[in-house]
This record gives C-alpha cells, structure tokens and sequence, in this order.
C-alpha cells in the first residue's frame, strides 16, 4: 500500500519561526539556530558528530560474537541524537491505563526527563522542581506502537519515486536494511505521533520470501534515520510467505512461482546461513582457543588485513540470516493463511529460530492454540478483509479469540493512514471480541496497541507499559482512549512532549510553504 498524504481544504497552517534558539514553548522541541525541525534547514548550522562518538548498535539477544563486532561498523552514525529536552512533569487526578491489567482512576505518573519515576493513586512527594499537571478528566496510556509501518520507505505524497520498500531484484534481499531508504521529512511521521504513536517498526515490502532487515524507531524527529533508532531495540526481518512472492516473480516466469517454491526458497537460503554459521562458529571458537593459551587479543588483532583475511568472507545476505538463527534478529512474517503460517513454524523448527510476530494472520483464529503454544505474536488489522483471497477469512473477532487463547495479539497498521487513530483500531477489535461473547478488557486492548507490539520487537522491558524505571513514553488523551471521539491531548517520547493539540507547528521541510496542508 502506498501512503496518501490527507489534506484540510482552506486552512491555514502556520509556520514556525526560522530564528532563535531553545525548546518550542508548545511543543518542547529543541531548536537550533535556523529552524531546526525543518530538518534539512539545520544541515548547515549543526555539526556533524564523529563516528566514534554517534554509535547506534542494536541489542544482542545474546553474547556478541567475532562476527556481531565486525557488523557494528555498520551501525557508525554521522548524527548524534539531539538533547531529548525532557522534562520533570507529575501528572495527577487522571485515569491511567497501565497495559499491565490494572487501570487506575484517580491516578498519577511521573517522569524525570526520559524515565518514569513514579505510576500510582498518591500525589508522592517528589520534589519542588517537577511541574504539577492536573490531569482529572483525562487519559494516560503508555505510547503506541505500530509493528508495523511503511513510513517513509513509502512515503507521502505517494509517488513512484518514492517507492522504496521493495528491493524486488531477487526474491531472498536480507541484507538490505529498510532503514537506508526511509525519508525522515515524511509528512505522516507527525501525524502519527498526533494521534499517540511514540515508536514503529518500518519494514520492507512483502514482494521477497525474505525482505530484508527492519528498523525500530522512536518518533523524535532527525534529520537521519540512524539517529531515530530506538536505542536497545533489536535487529528485525521481514519475511513473507503467501500470495505475493510467488505472484511478483511467477508473472516474471521466476521462482518461486507457486508456494511450494516459496518454501524451497526459503529453505535453500537457511541451509547457505546455517553453512555459513557454522564457519563463523569455528572460526570464533578458534580464536577463543588462541586468547586461551595466553596470546594477547591486541597481538590477534594488530594487522587487520591478515585478520578480514583469515575470518569467513562477508555476506551481507546471509549474515542478517545468521542473526535469526542465533537469536540476535527477531522474524516478522508477512502471512496471511492459516497452512501458510503453519509451513512457516515448521521451516522455524526444521532451521532452530523463533518467529517472534505473523504479520497481517488473518486467520490467526484458526490456529491460535499453536500460536500461544509457540509464543508467536499475530500483529493484525480490526477489520480489513477480502482484499485478495488469502484474506478471504479474515473475520473482526481474530484478534480477541487469539488473546481468548493466551495468545499475543497485536493491532498493526500497514497504512499511513491507520497509523493515526490506532486506538480506534483496537476498540472495534475489543468490541468485536464483546459481541462474540469474549471477555475483553479495555485495559487488554490498550495492551494490543502498547505492550504486546513492544514485546514482539523485543523492547516490552524498556516501553510499552506504565511502570516505574521504564521510559517516559506515553500519551495524555482528551477523554477514553477506546472511545471515537477522543484524541491525543500530548504525546511524550522520552519524556520531551513532541505534540499538544492544537499545534500547528509543521515538522516536514515537503510542506512548508505550502497551504491548506494537514
């Protein structure tokens, strides 16, 4: 699907001013020198940070490896992340929904620059420099998240050249990261976070078997996409099984052409990483031997040259696929059908990963006691359906019946355009659930928005919840956040208030200048 970007006839939207220096006093967005929001306008006034200085490496589902330390020179950043501009901020009287199962009227959180401090029904005590908010009447939730987005690797306004989501030169691109083609001035970046996202998962497209890597970002706005990724998440990849593969390159007169050439070539890759896994296997165990026996690591590593020589050759293909098969990257399978998802949790136990999301699962239902069991999340939509027939089953109660069967369910998006009220998404996905005769709770659906999308992207222990010591993520909504009428009040990333209803303030350098633009 390719974004469109929305537009209010006859407003009109004010810019920003292109001087000064300090926080918005509406937003609490940094600038500095020339408006530094208009991202592409600050190139010339903000220096560049050194490399060493402006590393982005992502979390390690285990011990790093000789392998995991020569693929952090990939992740050399040339931008350093801005000051969060986080504040000090107690906000009581409200209703918080914690996304852990408790939902507390009355209640208050806080949060010292980009941690929560304090989740409870007391005023605590906490000191003379935190600004008070009284929150009565209002909603707190934690951030939403979307685990699944094609935010400016598609963005608006849809147009051929910007599609940059599928690599569609081969059918298995894993080494091909969505975060070197994503657009930081795409315009649905803020309308996101106007209605509550503080983090997303960007993906390739579903043309490949395997897609290529994915990228977790935090919605504070940079003028690159290194410096938005959301420190400690894990590397992701995208998969896919199904319909599409087998169209896009069968109508080229290619493999895979059929779904049993889906799985071959799916399986032909994982037996090239394994091989590949085990000579880096080797090889790490070899010179773990040779600093065992007293020769000193600075000595193994004096010449580099005689070093890349003696190490396996690179693959950057393949090395994506041996950060699946040691834990280190999470899979995230487009797949709609039932037997498809089944294939795809077979190829995982013939191969030694975990899947750790289905991505769209349509009919999740029909398996959601293997889906529990296995503890493979189905990030899905509330209602959408019918649209080719691999979704011709999907019904309004998947995601509920799943959460009915201890499954992890998740409401995603896959559009620019339902990124903006994920919450109503996930009310008519309860409320479906309800008609049905299931015990949902309002609290439950916040968590398929919040925690349950954290936990398939491996960051559930850093966001995703209100709780103390966890990030200061999170939205104050006008009124019930499952309700249609309500909207983000104020978005918080980190503890730096990004959106405050009723802002105009225009992120993008594509739209300023331009009239009528929302």
């Amino acid at each position: 699907m390719v974004p469109q970007l929305s537009r209010v006839r006859g407003r009109r939207v004010r810019r920003p001013s292109l001087t000064g220096s300090g926080p918005s006093p509406r937003t609490g967005l940094a600038f500095t020198g020339t408006f530094a929001l208009g991202l592409g306008l600050a190139l010339a006034s903000t220096a560049l940070a050194a490399p060493d200085s402006a590393t982005t490496t992502p979390a390690s589902g285990s011990a790093p490896g000789a392998l995991s330390d020569i693929e952090k020179t990939g992740f050399l950043a040339a931008e350093a992340k801005r000051p969060s501009g986080a504040e000090k901020i107690l906000l009581v009287g409200g209703t918080v929904m914690t996304a852990e199962g408790e939902v507390l009227e009355g209640g208050s959180v806080a949060f010292d620059g980009p941690q929560i401090t304090y989740v409870g029904t007391a005023q605590p005590e906490l000191g003379p420099d935190y600004q008070v908010v009284d929150a009565t009447g209002k909603w707190i939730t934690p951030g939403l998240i979307d685990t699944h987005s094609h935010l400016g690797v598609y963005p608006s306004p849809g147009a051929r050249a910007h599609s940059d989501g599928n690599e569609a030169t081969a059918p298995a691109t894993a080494g091909v990261w969505a975060e070197h083609s994503f657009w930081p001035q795409d315009p649905g970046i803020q309308r996101a976070v106007q209605g509550g996202v503080t983090a997303i998962q960007v993906l390739p497209g579903s043309a490949n078997l395997i897609g290529g890597r994915g990228v977790v970002l935090e919605m504070i706005p940079q003028r690159g996409s290194r410096a938005m990724r959301f420190e400690g998440a894990p590397e992701t990849l995208k998969m896919a099984c199904g319909e599409n593969p087998k169209r896009v390159y069968g109508g080229r007169s290619s493999a895979p052409s059929t779904r049993m050439g889906n799985l071959r070539g799916q399986r032909a890759v994982f037996m090239k990483a394994q091989s590949l896994a085990r000579k880096w296997d080797e090889w790490e165990a070899d010179q773990d031997k040779t600093a065992a026996s007293g020769q000193k690591h600075k000595k193994r590593l004096r010449d580099r040259k005689s070093e890349s020589s003696s190490h396996p050759e690179r693959d950057l293909d393949l090395e994506s696929l041996v950060g699946v098969l040691r834990g280190e990257v999470l899979p995230q399978i487009h797949c709609y059908r039932a037997d498809d998802m089944l294939s795809m949790v077979q190829l995982s136990q013939e191969f030694g990963f975990k899947i750790r999301s289905f991505h769209h699962a349509l009919e999740a239902y029909k398996i959601a006691d293997i889906l529990a069991e296995q503890e493979i999340s189905a990030s899905t939509w509330a209602d959408w359906w019918g649209f080719k027939l691999e979704a011709y089953d999907g019904i309004p109660e998947n995601a509920a019946l799943l959460h009915a069967a201890g499954g992890r369910s998740i409401i995603h998006s896959d559009s620019a355009i339902g990124i903006q009220r994920l919450n109503q998404e996930a009310a008519k996905a309860m409320w479906s659930g309800r008609h049905a005769g299931l015990d949902i709770r309002p609290d439950d659906a916040i968590a398929w928005i919040t925690l349950n999308p954290a936990w398939a992207l491996g960051i559930d222990h850093l966001t995703g919840s209100l709780r103390e010591g966890k990030r200061a993520d999170l939205v104050v909504w006008d009124g019930d956040p499952l309700s249609v009428y309500s909207k983000a009040e104020e978005v918080y990333v980190r503890g730096r208030l990004l959106h405050r209803q009723g802002d105009e303030t225009l992120w993008s350098d594509f739209e300023l200048g331009q009239r009528g633009i929302q």
